[in-house]
C-alpha cells in the first residue's frame, strides 16, 4: 500500500467521523439566519457569527499583529527579510467566518518558515453584498503590494488564497485585471465555488446533504451575496462562466478539491477549462467540505498546508 493510497484511507475515516459529528439542524438554522438577515433581521445572524469568531491561541514559532481592524499578518517567528506572501480570504459563504476561522491554516503555513500570511476580514453579506467584499478583497491586494516592505513580503512572490466563497473571492482577485492583481504571483483556492447557482452535476446532487456543505445552505449564500442582482451576475462571481479570453488572465493556480463536495465538479470543470499548464488541481476523493476552517479532517488539513507551502515556494 503506497503513501497516496494510505493518505486516503485516513481521510476516508476522518471524514467519516466528522460527518458523523455535525450537529443536527445546524445548516437548518444557519440558513433560517440567513433568510432572516436578507429580510432585514441580522440578530440569529449575528449570533451564528460570534459562535464561529473565537480566537485560536498562538502556536509556536508564529508570530502574528493586527495591522488594520480588518488585516492580521502571520510571520515566522525569528524570519527577517522578504518572504513570498499569501494573502487569504477566509470562507463561509460570503456571510460568515472572519480571520479567525482561518486562523489555524494561516499560522501553520506561516510555520514553515518560507511565506508570511495576511488574513483579510471583508465585508459580509447580505447587509453588504456584491461587490463590497470582493472591492476589500481586491484592496487588501493593494495593499500589500504597497506596503510589501514594511510587512516583510516579496513583491514578486504575491499570492491570493481561500476556501470555498473565499477560494471564488481569490478566483475573482486574481481575475480582475486591475493593475495590482495583474501582478500576483497565483492563486491556491480550497474547494472554491465558480458558479454561484445550483450546477446540476453529479457530485451536486451526490453530495447535496450532510457532507460539510448542504446544496439548500449553499443556494442561501448565493441569494445573500448576489440575490440583489436579479440573475444579472458577472463572471466576478461565475468565474467558471468565464470566457476562455477571459480565463487566460489567470495567473499559475493550485486548486484543492474535497471529493465529496457539491462543488466538486464545477471545480473540475473550471480547472478542464483553463488547462494543465496554468492550474495544478488535487483531489482528496475521500475528503468532505470544511477541512481547512473546522477542525475534524487533520489529513487533509495536513495535506493542504504541505501543497500550499510548496507551490508558493515553486515546488
Amino acid at each position: 500500500m503506497n503513501a497516496q493510497t494510505v493518505s486516503d484511507s485516513i481521510m476516508r475515516v476522518e471524514a467519516e467521523a466528522f460527518r458523523r459529528g455535525l450537529p443536527e439542524g445546524l445548516q437548518s438554522s444557519q440558513k433560517d439566519a440567513i433568510l432572516r438577515a436578507i429580510e432585514g433581521d441580522c440578530e440569529a445572524l449575528e449570533r451564528v457569527r460570534h459562535g464561529r469568531n473565537s480566537k485560536p491561541p498562538l502556536r509556536e514559532g508564529v508570530v502574528a499583529r493586527d495591522i488594520s481592524p480588518t488585516m492580521r499578518l502571520y510571520g515566522p517567528e525569528g524570519v527577517g527579510g522578504a518572504l513570498p506572501l499569501l494573502i487569504y480570504f477566509h470562507g463561509g459563504g460570503w456571510t460568515i467566518g472572519s480571520i479567525n476561522s482561518c486562523a489555524r491554516f494561516c499560522q501553520e503555513v506561516a510555520a514553515s518558515g518560507k511565506a508570511r500570511v495576511l488574513a483579510v476580514d471583508y465585508r459580509l453579506a447580505p447587509e453588504s453584498p456584491y461587490p463590497a467584499g470582493l472591492e476589500d478583497c481586491r484592496e487588501a491586494v493593494g495593499f500589500a503590494f504597497g506596503n510589501a516592505a514594511e510587512i516583510g513580503a516579496d513583491s514578486g512572490s504575491v499570492f491570493v488564497g481561500g476556501d470555498s466563497s473565499g477560494g471564488n473571492l481569490a478566483l475573482a482577485t486574481a481575475l480582475s485585471g486591475d493593475e495590482c492583481c495583474r501582478r500576483l504571483a497565483g492563486v491556491v483556492c480550497f474547494y472554491p465555488v465558480t458558479k454561484a447557482y445550483p450546477d446540476g452535476s453529479a457530485s451536486w446532487a451526490a453530495y447535496g446533504s450532510g457532507y460539510g456543505l448542504d446544496a439548500d445552505l449553499m443556494e442561501v449564500f448565493n441569494s445573500a451575496y448576489i440575490g440583489h442582482l436579479k440573475g444579472d451576475v458577472g463572471g466576478d462571481v461565475n468565474v467558471g462562466d468565464l470566457s476562455d479570453e477571459a480565463l487566460e488572465r489567470l495567473p499559475r493556480t493550485l486548486l484543492v478539491a474535497a471529493g465529496r463536495d457539491i462543488l466538486c465538479d464545477q471545480g473540475r470543470e473550471f480547472a478542464t477549462r483553463v488547462g494543465a499548464q496554468r492550474l495544478t488541481r488535487v483531489e482528496f476523493p475521500q475528503a468532505v467540505h470544511l477541512f481547512i476552517t473546522v477542525g475534524g479532517q487533520p489529513e487533509a488539513f495536513r495535506r493542504a498546508v504541505e501543497l500550499t507551502v510548496g507551490f508558493i515556494g515553486g515546488e
